[in-house]
């Protein structure tokens, strides 16, 4: 019995094998695909998927670190930023406010079943997202009110944020913005303390909020004092 083998490129799967029968038959032999040694299998995928998650989680862990000691949490419009506008604006904040660029669904993740998941309905569009660490709430907005009307972007502008659990919307920021400065509750306590009985009660009835401030200040004070 005669036998031929055919030749075949070693970077291909091999071609059916044909043996040659004296008889004048011909029998073909395939190899199944799950056989074949010279299959080639792709890993791309599954490694830029791999890097996409891990990439992901990053960024979910980030923002949980941006949120400790965390004062307010903003979210404002990014649309039409250039890059170099971006890092005019990072330079221009405070030492304690980090401004970070990331998919609302990633902020998200990191704020749901927090105080600072109230964010919620600024989790559309895209945004930058302004952390600040201290109770200076006026001086931490003020840079970026002083970039839009320079850059003329009044079109970015804050789409919301969480100070103490609450949600403040757009309209709401002139609050945040009018906010007294610790300064300006020291003064003003001490000079209720100073006078006379009235004015200290006229102060005790101030809005909750208010009060609450001008109290923790008096607190810290006494604090440092001893």
């Amino acid at each position: 019995m005669e036998a031929t083998l055919f030749s075949f490129p070693s970077t291909k799967p091999p071609p059916p094998k044909t043996l040659t029968l004296t008889q004048s038959k011909t029998l073909t032999l395939t190899y199944p695909k799950s056989l074949n040694p010279y299959r080639r299998t792709s890993y791309s995928t599954t490694i830029r998927s791999a890097i996409s998650r891990t990439k992901k989680e990053e960024t979910v862990q980030t923002v949980k670190e941006h949120l400790e000691n965390c004062h307010l949490l903003a979210a404002i419009k990014y649309n039409g930023f250039t890059v170099q506008q971006f890092q005019e604006l990072r330079r221009s904040l405070p030492e304690k406010s980090k401004l970070l660029v990331a998919k609302n669904t990633l902020v998200y993740k990191a704020i749901e079943g927090t105080s600072w998941a109230a964010l919620e309905p600024c989790m559309k569009g895209m945004n930058v997202f302004l952390f600040v660490h201290s109770e200076e709430i006026p001086a931490a907005i003020k840079p970026y009110r002083d970039f839009q009307k320079e850059k003329k972007l009044e079109g970015n502008d804050f789409t919301g944020a969480v100070f103490e659990g609450k949600f403040y919307g757009p309209d709401d920021f002139k609050a945040l913005e009018s906010m007294p400065t610790r300064a300006e509750i020291y003064a003003k306590l001490l000079g209720a303390l100073q006078s006379p009985a009235s004015a200290l009660v006229g102060t005790l009835q101030a809005p909750a909020r208010d009060l609450v401030m001008v109290l923790k200040a008096y607190v810290k004070k006494l604090e440092e004092e001893g």
